[in-house]
């Protein structure tokens, strides 16, 4: 019988093993990097909503947050834009996009199910309870709903932004109350704002270095107050103060503060032994 030499013992076990089972070097599907990938194994990913899609199975930990972002505030200047107009800014950049471009599917809900017209989204952008047409300036409000959750493929903690709600403050509203004017997929957002550069967010120590949107949500430029968390009873963290408090609404700006703060002693704890 033939002697087969020993430098061709190993590829001809590799041939004999992959006839046998191609999976023993590994899989070809998806992974937490490329989580849509075809190939033996598929997994659960939010591919709507999410501009960074995460497998629902590498979330350990998740909670939803809803935020907002005052544009009035100082940090938040560079997204709120210049001069008097605000012409500049990501409320206007937002009404570009839907009005000349058609950029974004509107809904008048949370939950994505109502679809909402242009001409509506222009009469719920421009016109007061009364009646009156207001000043882009005076939509100085960013609502935004993400998940906070911790990614154990990557031991992570990691903010996955959902959906963008642009509001009318009551102040504006004629003092009638707060007035939805349109929820956008934070996806779409991404995509869209990623390549356009005269949309951005300013940096005005530096005006060379000025960033997209996009960039600015990757790097959570902005200051944001929490407004809601995950509860039983879907209840706004200001819904949840005491009636008999005296001064409610800044128990509602502590209480989220403190949220934040548990949500940091939650990431500090996961390290400790």
């Amino acid at each position: 019988m033939k002697r087969i030499e020993a430098k061709y013992i190993a590829p001809l076990l590799m041939v004999m093993l992959m006839a046998v089972s191609p999976s023993v070097f590994g899989q070809t599907g998806s992974t937490s990097v490329d989580p849509s990938a075809t190939g033996d194994r598929q997994f659960e990913v939010d591919t709507v909503f999410s501009a960074h899609p995460i497998r629902e199975d590498d979330k350990m930990y998740q909670i939803g947050v809803w935020r907002r972002v005052d544009l009035r505030e100082k940090y938040n200047h560079p997204l709120y834009g210049t001069g008097d107009t605000k012409r500049n800014g990501i409320i206007f950049s937002i009404y570009k996009a839907v009005t000349e471009e058609n950029a974004f599917e509107l809904f008048a809900d949370e939950e994505f199910t109502e679809p909402l017209s242009i001409a509506d989204f222009q009469n719920n952008f421009w016109m007061s309870a009364n009646g009156d047409s207001i000043f882009v300036k005076n939509l100085y409000y960013l609502d935004f709903k993400e998940d906070f959750l911790f990614d154990k493929h990557h031991s992570q903690v990691k903010f996955d932004v959902k959906y963008i709600h642009l509001v009318m403050p009551s102040q504006t509203n004629a003092n009638a109350g707060e007035k939805s004017i349109a929820y956008i997929r934070f996806k779409d957002f991404y995509e869209y704002f990623k390549n356009h550069p005269e949309a951005k967010w300013i940096n005005f120590s530096n005006t060379s270095k000025d960033l997209s949107y996009s960039q600015a949500f990757d790097l959570r430029l902005f200051k944001s107050v929490v407004r809601k968390y995950s509860n039983a009873d879907d209840a706004l963290i200001a819904d949840m103060v005491n009636p008999d408090n005296p001064n409610p609404e800044l128990q509602a700006y502590l209480d989220g503060l403190k949220f934040e703060y548990d949500l940091l002693e939650f990431e500090n704890s996961l390290w400790e032994w």
